[in-house]
């Protein structure tokens, strides 16, 4: 069974870093492609990284410069580091996965989500 698990979530200053990490269970993690979403409160989930087995990534307009999505297999875990946050990053931070070369939309997994909240 897919398992995926985040963690580092928390209230940070604008400007500030977060790291986010998910552990995957369950799963071939290497041959995995994953992701992390976000949703606001109010919001709809809106995909903002992602990287494939062969560690190409895709970033949201809006976070590229500043988040940087990163991989370790050997750790089954899911990284996101989060610089230059702004209060509009406020929000439920999901990660995801999917097997290689299927939708993450219509066959991903997903964790329960760790909150982040950028605030002065």
């Amino acid at each position: 069974q897919v398992q995926l698990v985040e963690s580092g979530g928390g209230s940070v200053q604008p400007g500030g870093s977060l790291r986010l990490s998910c552990v995957g269970s369950g799963f071939s993690f290497s041959l995995y492609s994953m992701a992390w979403f976000r949703q606001a409160p109010g919001a709809e989930r809106e995909s903002i990284a992602t990287i494939d087995t062969e560690n190409e990534t895709t970033y949201r307009d809006s976070v590229k410069g500043r988040f940087t999505i990163s991989r370790d297999n050997a750790k089954n875990t899911l990284y996101l580091q989060m610089d230059s946050l702004k209060p509009d990053d406020t929000a439920k931070y999901y990660c995801a996965a999917a097997p290689s070369g299927w939708s993450m939309a219509d066959h991903g997994t997903w964790g329960q989500g760790t909150k982040v909240t950028v605030s002065s």
